[in-house]
């Protein structure tokens, strides 16, 4: 191997190692996982079809995955979720009692987390992904 290539390898390896390194880093959050297992352990939490995850916990501020936001309301939500509620009005009975439903378990979920003591406040950001797995196209917003 002529000295180029030779060089040319150990800049790309240590690119790769660095690559390596710093995904290994951003992804290694065993205090997440730990909180993530606190949610599934919750009867009230876990008993709800979409599973509330704690996506980061940075300085305090423990981001929380939702499947509602502004630009993805909670009645699109719950017709996925629960397809007996397609085509219902958001002041149907059964509508307004599965909206209760969802905000009740996002509450739970918000002061299980709040609750500990490494965690300040608690930040919600909208589960694109499991939205797409779902087949779901959210509009990114401004």
């Amino acid at each position: 191997m002529d000295r180029f290539t030779r060089n040319y390898s150990i800049v790309l390896g240590l690119i790769v190692l660095t690559v390596l390194a710093l995904w290994a880093r951003s992804a290694w959050q065993p205090r997440v996982w730990e909180i993530n297992r606190l949610l599934e352990a919750d009867p009230v939490i876990s008993d709800y079809p979409y599973r509330f995850r704690v996506d980061s916990l940075e300085d305090g501020v423990a981001t929380l995955l939702t499947p509602r936001s502004a630009a993805f309301p909670a009645i699109r939500f719950l017709q996925v979720i629960y397809p007996e509620l397609a085509g219902r009005a958001q002041d149907d009975p059964t509508m307004v009692l599965a909206q209760q439903a969802l905000v009740d378990r996002q509450r739970g979920a918000q002061e299980l987390v709040q609750a500990l003591p490494d965690v300040r406040s608690v930040a919600w950001v909208l589960d694109v992904r499991w939205l797409g797995d779902h087949g779901i196209q959210v509009p990114s917003g401004p």
